[in-house]
């Protein structure tokens, strides 16, 4: 999609939309619709019962001049602060089915730039497709928005805003969503890390640990989930260095998994296939370097994704195995499919030991009590920071990526006491997403601020409400980690 920014006029052809609030109060843009209009406009929107609410719409044709122009009429409510990215991402996908190439959105006057070049981003996401693996005879024949303008009184302002940050963080949203969708056979731990090598192309140092390597460092709790695949896993380090010299970087951190059948302790059958997502949480952190890359951030960050695919076999680790971790801690593995923390714990001792950072941030896919917990809308946030929970939580609202904070405390380690080793890897039929960020806190240390998300109920989804979101990988996480390095690690 080619998006551009222009000056507020009516369009002579193609798709157009306008906003209008309670009880169609049209701004100017929206009365120059109106005025110019050779068919009654308020007379058909009276017909459809159109009273601008909040979300609702109101479609129709107008004659500008010879030509009739699809309009499709937005209503903002009477108080509410519009959130434009939302609305705009409603009405495009009203228009997909008719086939429509071209579309002017025109901003109203009060909006300001930011508003415009959110509104960019909300038709961005709401024409996504994942089609790569369709062949011609499949692929639906409908056209898709080849050209998005977007016309405001601030042109230029929103020309910037969405160049500087809003795009390039769509894109890294994107592009997570695509690694999500991708299916294993293609996308497996060495052929997902050939793919981050790539990214090279935009400014990113990119660094690939094989299993030797991981090997000698000690990394046997992540070693141990790919032991019954017959792929290498890989350790993928992704470094953006667009801060000063010598400070400290942030890191973050997520689960790859390309595949999670369970190992031994195998899922059930139904649904399965839903466990090429089993990466979600990687897939966010890639989303967000891209997007940390191409917009250039004024900041350190340090992204690491564990890479590997947990499959039965002769060779598999057995429930009830003992494996030492990179921090010398043993671990009974109680239960192989508990094997996102193993991979996270290994990483996240190599970036507290390693790359210091001032504070770091893992995603993961991790439990499906999470979804019991808070279902499909919000993500699960726990950390060992009040003032990093904070933030999180600060640029959650901002980015509009949900999270809401459940507690840690010593109160739930009692429940990952193993009379075998240091620890085990579950904890139990209760408060099964506080054990496992119980479980993980082990591996951080007391002076590294540290957040854990766990994602599974949004970062894959098969029934969506959303109209931003269009396919199974939503991408959740890129913006709101790009949203938390620009407001608390830019200078």
């Amino acid at each position: 999609m080619k998006v551009s920014f222009i000056d507020n006029k009516p369009a002579e052809y193609g798709a157009s939309i306008i906003f209008a609030k309670h009880n169609l109060v049209l701004d100017s843009s929206g009365r120059a619709y109106r005025d110019s209009a050779s068919t009654n406009f308020d007379a058909a929107a009276k017909a459809a019962a159109f009273k601008a609410e909040s979300g609702k719409l109101f479609e129709s044709f107008i004659m500008m001049g010879d030509e009739a122009v699809r309009l499709i009429v937005i209503g903002t409510g009477k108080d509410e602060k519009p959130d434009y990215e939302r609305l705009v991402a409603k009405a495009v996908k009203r228009l997909l089915p008719y086939g429509e190439t071209l579309l002017t959105v025109h901003m109203p006057s009060e909006s300001t730039p930011e508003d415009a070049a959110n509104a960019a981003v909300g038709a961005r996401l709401a024409t996504y497709r994942f089609d790569a693996h369709k062949t011609e005879a499949t692929l639906t024949k409908t056209k898709q928005i080849e050209t998005l303008k977007i016309a405001s009184d601030d042109a230029d302002g929103a020309k910037q805003s969405y160049e500087n940050y809003h795009g390039p963080v769509c894109d890294g949203q994107l592009y997570a969503r695509d690694l999500v969708n991708t299916p294993s056979n293609i996308l497996f731990p060495v052929a997902y890390a050939e793919k981050l090598k790539a990214l090279e192309e935009i400014g990113l140092k990119v660094e690939i640990l094989g299993e030797k390597k991981m090997k000698a460092l000690g990394m046997n709790a992540f070693l141990g989930v790919g032991v019954g695949s017959e792929r290498e896993s890989q350790f993928v380090i992704m470094r953006w260095d667009g801060g000063e010299k010598d400070a400290q970087p942030t890191a973050l951190i997520g689960k790859g998994v390309t595949f999670d059948s369970g190992g031994i302790s195998l899922k059930p059958g139904n649904n399965m296939w839903d466990m090429k997502g089993d990466m979600g949480g990687s897939a966010a952190v890639v989303g967000a370097m891209i997007g940390l890359a191409k917009r250039k951030a004024k900041a350190n960050v340090v992204g690491m994704v564990g890479l590997v695919e947990n499959m039965p076999d002769g060779k598999a680790q057995n429930p009830g195995d003992i494996v030492t971790s990179m921090s010398g801690q043993t671990i009974d593995v109680q239960n192989t499919d508990a094997e996102g923390r193993l991979v996270l714990c290994d990483v996240l001792h190599y970036a507290v030991t390693k790359i210091k950072p001032v504070a770091m941030i893992d995603l993961a896919t991790l439990t499906g009590a999470i979804i019991t917990s808070l279902g499909h809308e919000h993500a699960g946030l726990f950390s060992n920071d009040d003032d990093l929970a904070g933030q999180i939580m600060s640029a959650s609202e901002t980015s509009s990526e949900k999270t809401w904070r459940l507690p840690l405390a010593k109160e739930y380690d009692k429940l990952l006491d193993s009379p075998f080793a240091d620890m085990k890897n579950i904890g139990g039929p209760t408060a099964g997403s506080i054990t496992a960020a119980q479980f993980l806190k082990r591996f951080v240390g007391k002076d590294t601020p540290w957040a854990h998300i766990d994602i599974a109920g949004v970062g894959m989804k098969n029934t969506r409400n959303d109209p931003r979101e269009t396919t199974f990988g939503t991408g959740f996480g890129a913006r709101l980690l790009n949203r938390w390095v620009a407001d608390n690690h830019e200078g």
